[in-house]
Formats: structure tokens, sequence, C-alpha cells
């Protein structure tokens, strides 16, 4: 995957950084075994930590996954109680290991911004899923105001810090990809992402690089931002160490396949 973001360096915070709580978490769980049960075989691209598979597996639903770091499909491997619950692979999303029409269904959550080639991802995936299969894709965002310190925050570092590969909300843009290889759209139910929790943990989270966003940024850049932020977000927003209320939807798409 060259140049695409490596998550190595995340593995020990990232459930805390990108997880779900339990409610949700549990609705997604349902959500999506709801549309993948019946299938004997579904390839998550991308598994990390297992924040999808795992509770897939636990479900019933015969899983497979695929990551390009090592240590994140350790804290998988940890998480499972030392020994891999489903077939993993360490492997390249651009050039999947896999021979065509190796699986039922393809499964894809906040990893397309991280990969300049993810058209040849999407390409990779729809060879890998038989014919008259699924792909179910979540492309990720945060919403609320962290979107907006995260819009500020490249203000104050003077570039922008998009991700390298498909865009955040750029739903119509993957949408018109897929349909060049035949997928056909439907829109699964959302849910529905209530959180009452304090700005100061994302901010926390900026202050030390948790986020791939920062990563191009150079640290002592990154800290000076985050004292000319901290300010500002205390007047736009309130005490930061005050629990704000946000909610926004989680829409998962899934494209049927000819």
């Amino acid at each position: 995957m060259s140049g695409s973001v490596r998550f190595d360096r995340a593995a020990e915070f990232y459930d805390e950084t990108r997880g779900y709580d339990d409610q949700l978490s549990r609705a997604t769980t349902e959500l999506l075994a709801a549309e993948l049960r019946g299938r004997d075989s579904v390839l998550e691209v991308g598994v990390g930590t297992g924040l999808i598979a795992l509770p897939l597996y636990e479900a019933g639903i015969p899983m497979f996954g695929l990551d390009i770091s090592a240590p994140m499909v350790g804290k998988l491997v940890e998480k499972a109680g030392g020994r891999p619950p489903f077939p993993l692979v360490l492997g390249d999303a651009t050039a999947l290991p896999f021979a065509d029409d190796a699986v039922d269904a393809g499964l894809i959550r906040w990893v397309l911004h991280l990969i300049p080639g993810w058209r040849v991802a999407v390409a990779e995936l729809v060879r890998v899923v038989r014919p008259r299969g699924v792909l179910v894709v979540h492309l990720g965002s945060y919403g609320g105001p962290s979107d907006e310190i995260h819009r500020r925050f490249e203000e104050v570092v003077g570039f922008s810090v998009d991700p390298v590969g498909l865009g955040w909300g750029a739903e119509a843009e993957l949408d018109a990809e897929v349909a060049r290889h035949g997928g056909r759209l439907r829109m699964l139910p959302p849910l529905t992402r209530r959180s009452e929790e304090p700005l100061e943990p994302f901010l926390e989270g900026i202050e030390h690089a948790h986020y791939s966003w920062t990563w191009p940024v150079p640290e002592e850049v990154r800290l000076a931002a985050l004292r000319e932020i901290r300010p500002w977000a205390e007047e736009r927003f309130g005490p930061l160490d005050r629990p704000l209320t946000v909610e926004s939807a989680i829409v998962w798409r899934a494209y049927d396949l000819p």
C-alpha cells in the first residue's frame, strides 16, 4: 500500500479513540449481522483490532480479516485470548492475497481515507467477492464540535490535513466508483451515535498525536497549534471538561454486486 497510512503506532489506543459505546456497538453488530447472515465467508479489509469483526464473529458470522499493520492484528489476537479467532492475513488492500471470487462479502470501515489508491482497493475487493455478493462500507467521520476543531487545526497549521485517500463525506464518489463495477447501492437503516463527553479528551488526542490526520504535522507545529486552539475552543463551546451532548447518524452502505 505505497503511501498508505499505517496504524502501527495506534494499536494501543485505537479502541479508545475510534470505538463505540456498548449500546452502539451492539446495534452495529445486529445491523451488520442481519445483512451478512447466511453468507459463507466475510472478509473485513482493515480489520485492525477487531472492533467490528470480533463481535460479528461472536454473533456467528464467518469472518476473515486482513490488515497491513501487524501491531493492530496483534491487538485483535490479544483481545481474543491469545489465539486468532478466525483467519487473519497481513496484506495490502490494493493487492489482496486472495483468488478471484474467494468470499461472499466484503466489509470496510474507516479505511479508504488511508489509501491513496483507494479505487484500486475497491476493484480488488470486487474481484475477490463472488458474483451476487455484497460490499458493506462505512467511510467514517467525527461530527459535531470535533469537526470544527479539526477545521480550526487546519487553519492554524496553515495547510490541509485531508485524508491521503477518499475524503471524509465523499460517499457520492464511492457510489460512483462501485457503480462502475456494477454495484447497486442500498442504504442500511441508520444508527444514531449519541455521546455525552467533554472535548478535553479529543484535544488530548491531538496533543498526543492519536489521530492519523495529525501525523504529517511536525510535533512543535502541532503543539503550538493546540495552544492556540484550546482558548478558542473554550470560548466557542464552553468549559472543555464539561460533557457535551452530540448526536450524529451512522449510515452503512451496502453494494449488491452483479
